[in-house]
């Protein structure tokens, strides 16, 4: 069960195509174990048994690089734009616009 994304590349998002390839592939073989199982071949135990914890195992590699290509992601997109830090000044400046707004509606409300 190796790991290496094809190509040369090694980079997150490769490392997340293989992943999902990979859990695809188990996904297949216990889909097959489990149709052998249901037609009575019950040699297909172990197999059907180590196939589910194979597929565990790859759906937690799928799920650890998503996080991580999210997490990436969302680095590359606050280092060019400032995205997901809190702007204090628009925070000040929308708050003095309610506080203005609130004034001029009079003590009527």
């Amino acid at each position: 069960m190796g790991m290496k994304p094809q190509g040369g590349d090694d980079g997150p998002e490769a490392l997340l195509k293989a992943s999902e390839e990979l859990y695809r592939d188990v996904a297949l073989e216990l889909a097959a174990a489990t149709e052998r199982l249901r037609q009575g071949d019950l040699g297909e135990v172990k197999a059907a048994v180590q196939a589910a914890k194979d597929l565990r195992v790859a759906f937690q590699l799928v799920m650890d690089e998503r996080t991580r290509v999210d997490k990436l992601r969302k680095q590359v997109a606050g280092a060019g734009g400032g995205a997901g830090e809190l702007d204090f000044a628009a925070a000040r400046a929308e708050i003095g616009r309610r506080l203005a707004c609130l004034r001029a509606a009079g003590p009527g409300g």
